[in-house]
């Protein structure tokens, strides 16, 4: 199905500003020449201008790649700026990355030690 990124096994954010005119070729480049990783691997990689309001996702869906486009009418993407990095996202990462989150949230409910029951 095209498109379909529910099947990604991991999702990437390629930290720092991507020069958003690059199209397959040039974001395959970048993943497989500065990270080293596969982008035939069934990894959706998300890639982030300077202005922040739009973002492209490249997807290998195992016939061929598949090139997201999103561009925000208001607002921006709350993107991580540090330069050559490909940082793995968690599914709620992604959620608050699509919601105008930054991906790194500070936990609103600490996670409580095991102790004995009463």
């Amino acid at each position: 199905m095209l498109g379909d990124i529910s099947k990604a096994e991991d999702i990437y954010i390629v930290c720092g500003y991507s020069d958003m005119r690059k199209s397959i070729d040039g974001f395959a480049a970048i993943i497989k020449g500065t990270f080293g990783m596969d982008p035939f691997s069934p990894s959706l990689f998300l890639f982030c201008g300077k202005r922040r309001d739009r973002l492209k996702a490249l997807y290998w869906e195992g016939d061929g790649f598949v090139l997201l486009y999103k561009r925000l009418e208001n607002g921006s993407f709350k993107w991580p700026r540090t330069p050559e990095q490909a940082r793995r996202l968690t599914m709620q990462e992604f959620r608050w990355l699509m919601d105008g989150l930054a991906i790194d949230q500070p936990k609103a409910i600490r996670e409580a030690k095991q102790g004995d029951i009463y």
